[in-house]
């Protein structure tokens, strides 16, 4: 009977320290028989933000007793596997080695090919674990660091055709939540305390909305927040500005998806959106989508709320399907803080891009 394919992930990208484990099942999604997370929350609330050499140090305090955790979750012993996955980039680079450099060591020690993993081809293909995507589709890829659409053709095959020119929204997200005065992290609070305001309260800016195709601009929006801070004086002040905040969100999402779609036209002739990355687990982004699908006949796939997320799962994922076609690296592969995912995108950010 042929054996099995297992694949250790190893996650240090930023503030979470996650080293998950997970079994190939032939033609049905992947299993994961471990996926432990750290949160190291309580070491940055205090700061309002992450500090890197507090996160890399929990790192290195916390990598080996996170990846002790996972196999013993996942009954496998270290030289069953078949080969270790670790992210190597985009992120903090203190952070991003500590976890690359542990799995070089594991790599080298158990003589284990070594996979270097782009952190956002990760949450790309997390959606696979429970859905059977074919290639191409169109991808939202939005999270603390990173806003943009590309066509994904299939492994380490992307076109970029839009991006944000200033802040990624989910650090939108956690700025407006901070200026509001919610504790770090902000941004899931906007979203529950969105419920209780009327999001018609505040006539916040929608950036770009009508000009650069489907690139998409945040900074705007959060000095307006800012601006209109002078009008709250209450808790229920402050859950209206959240409320309008989010539904303006919504909107500017809701224009330059239907855009990005047409551009996807323009390449291939597939139906599906996928959605990922840490700000896909918000519910009135997944309504948005949804209706936009609705509306133009495709599909919309999302992770498991659970895996949208910073998470090593979906590192050990891109590193089964880069094990399969015997894409391994050598032990001096670099890590790369920035590492984009179209190697021929051109670099857009700052008010001074033409649009």
């Amino acid at each position: 009977m042929k054996k099995k394919i297992l694949i250790m992930g190893i996650e240090t990208s930023c503030d979470e320290t996650a080293v998950s484990i997970i079994q190939d099942k032939g033609t049905k999604p992947p299993k994961i028989l471990a996926n432990i997370v750290s949160s190291q929350e309580k070491v940055h609330k205090k700061f309002g933000g992450v500090v890197p050499e507090l996160a890399a140090r929990s790192h290195l305090e916390k990598i080996e007793i996170i990846t002790k955790k996972a196999l013993i979750k996942s009954k496998v012993r270290l030289e069953d596997l078949d080969a270790i996955s670790a992210t190597a980039g985009p992120g903090l680079i203190v952070c991003l080695s500590v976890g690359f450099n542990f799995a070089k060591s594991l790599s080298l020690t158990l003589k284990k090919p070594l996979i270097a993993v782009n952190h956002l081809e990760g949450h790309a293909l997390s959606p696979m674990f429970r859905n059977h995507i074919k290639f191409p589709y169109l991808l939202l890829l939005i999270s603390g660091g990173h806003s943009q659409y590309l066509i994904v053709n299939g492994l380490g095959k992307y076109k970029r055709i839009g991006t944000t020119i200033d802040d990624a929204l989910g650090e939108a997200f956690d700025k407006t939540a901070k200026i509001l005065g919610f504790e770090f992290p902000g941004g899931s609070k906007i979203e529950e305390y969105a419920k209780k305001g009327d999001p018609s309260r505040f006539n916040l800016p929608k950036p770009i909305i009508s000009r650069g195709g489907c690139n998409l601009s945040f900074a705007g929006l959060k000095t307006a927040v800012l601006r209109a801070t002078k009008l709250v004086y209450t808790n229920k002040d402050k859950f209206d500005l959240a409320a309008s905040f989010q539904k303006t969100i919504t909107d500017i999402i809701y224009r330059k998806t239907k855009i990005a779609i047409e551009e996807f036209k323009k390449h291939s002739n597939g139906k599906v959106i996928v959605v990922a990355g840490g700000v896909a687990a918000n519910r009135e982004i997944r309504k948005t989508i949804n209706q936009i699908c609705s509306e133009v006949k495709f599909t919309a796939v999302f992770p498991e709320i659970k895996l949208c997320g910073d998470n090593a799962a979906m590192i050990a994922l891109v590193g089964l399907k880069k094990f399969k076609n015997r894409k391994f690296d050598k032990p001096n592969f670099p890590v790369k803080p920035r590492w984009l995912l179209d190697k021929n995108a051109k670099f857009l950010k700052g008010s001074g891009v033409e649009l």
